[in-house]
């Protein structure tokens, strides 16, 4: 409860990053151009795989929907953070801020998922060749989207409800270039000790169940390329799962760093540095790496763009 000589928090101030001088107009030039390079790159990957027939596989149809939720998520961040870089701090209510919040954990939460579904996919092309079309049909692949999307957004629900219920008292800036869960925490005069329980518990089955799954599909699909017989075919194998795998490293690390290893006595450019790299740094990698290091991807875009010059 507040105390009668206290007033509500109705806006908080984000610093965004401090500091920057002349560098300030380079490094939005550089944050914008991250910003349009992610979009345009997710978007042509959208726009592939629904028109070329021969993308029409599970495999790039999880994709498509991988690019859409890093879409999203930049759009959540990038644009305010724009504006705050800008103003060298600028004010967001407290009600944007809880949005804002929850809307990037939530579809934070729903790449994991993806992630994990993507995984699945690989495994059961490694490990049942002759059973995979017949498994990942296209009744299956709705329902794996649809359970993402709506896990992403329902689990973490509970999340937003107890920032609805939080008290801001005296301080309001927050030193970052978006509202993260964390900061937010850190400036609520409440009792935040079953916020943090509920953060805790809800890690289970956002960031801990989906990576152990990953990690277990992984182990399945290596102890079956091993046991190939020819080195070529060996390859061929790793090479249909090398770019998910790679995206996966880059966000589950960046992510456990985030939110599962303590940041306390950390510095604060450090974890803005960190926030960058999940926030802007892998939305741009993940579609980079998928056309470069997918050989039925680098197909398909050299003949687009040699039909287009024609």
């Amino acid at each position: 409860m507040l105390n009668k000589n206290q007033t509500a928090v109705t806006e908080f101030l984000l610093l965004g990053f401090q500091r920057l001088g002349s560098f300030k107009v380079v490094f939005l030039l550089l944050i914008f151009i991250v910003y349009v390079m992610t979009i345009t790159l997710n978007t042509i990957i959208i726009i592939l795989v629904s028109t070329r027939q021969q993308l029409h596989l599970p495999m790039y149809f999880f994709l498509k929907q991988l690019s859409s939720v890093e879409i999203i998520l930049v759009t959540i961040i990038v644009p305010n953070m724009l504006h705050v870089i800008w103003l060298e701090g600028a004010l967001i209510s407290v009600k944007g801020c809880i949005t804002q919040s929850y809307l990037f954990v939530a579809v934070g939460s729903t790449e994991c998922f993806l992630l994990t579904v993507m995984s699945y996919d690989r495994y059961v092309a490694i490990c049942n060749p002759l059973l995979y079309h017949s498994i990942m049909d296209l009744k299956l692949q709705y329902h794996l989207v649809i359970c993402c999307w709506m896990l992403g957004f329902l689990l973490t629900m509970i999340t937003l409800i107890l920032m609805c219920n939080l008290q801001f008292c005296e301080h309001t800036v927050i030193d970052h270039f978006f509202c993260d869960l964390p900061p937010i925490l850190e400036l609520s005069c409440s009792n935040n000790f079953g916020f943090q329980m509920e953060i805790v518990v809800l890690s289970i089955p956002l960031i801990i169940v989906p990576f152990s799954l990953i990690t277990i599909s992984y182990i399945c699909i290596f102890i079956t390329i091993f046991g190939i017989s020819t080195a070529i075919k060996r390859k061929k194998a790793f090479s249909t799962c090398s770019s998910h795998l790679s995206v996966v490293c880059i966000f589950f690390g960046t992510l456990i760093a985030t939110y599962l290893v303590p940041s306390k006595g950390q510095a604060l450019t450090v974890n803005k540095v960190i926030a960058l790299t999940y926030t802007m740094i892998t939305p741009l990698f993940n579609p980079i790496i998928y056309s470069l290091r997918n050989q039925e991807m680098r197909i398909v875009m050299g003949k687009t763009f040699r039909c287009r010059r024609k």
